[in-house]
């Protein structure tokens, strides 16, 4: 029976428990009690708790390239065109824009 305590649960949640238990976990050490403090201010802020806001934020930090690896896009396909637009210009369509 279903609301049977002796049953064992259902097999969907075992799955879902499995699917949890399977996911890598992060620990950060050393941070201070202030820094704590304000995430989880910022967290409550947004009605979540602190490991749902960190997870949401590097879930965010990982989907952007980092600063180094598109510096280095850049400089490939720069490379790769051998193209290069003086200073002059691009300050000039900049300031053309805000016009």
């Amino acid at each position: 029976p279903p609301n049977d305590p002796k049953s064992p649960p259902p097999k969907l949640n075992r799955m879902h428990c499995s699917y949890y238990a399977g996911m890598p976990a992060i620990t950060v050490r050393n941070v201070s009690p202030a820094t704590r403090d304000e995430l989880a201010a910022r967290a409550a802020a947004r009605g979540k708790s602190l490991q749902e806001y960190l997870h949401e934020a590097l879930e965010t930090m990982a989907a952007k390239p980092d600063l180094d690896r598109l510096l280095d896009g850049v400089k490939s396909r720069k490379a790769a065109t051998g193209s290069s637009i003086p200073t002059e210009v691009i300050l000039a369509a900049r300031d053309a824009d805000r016009r």
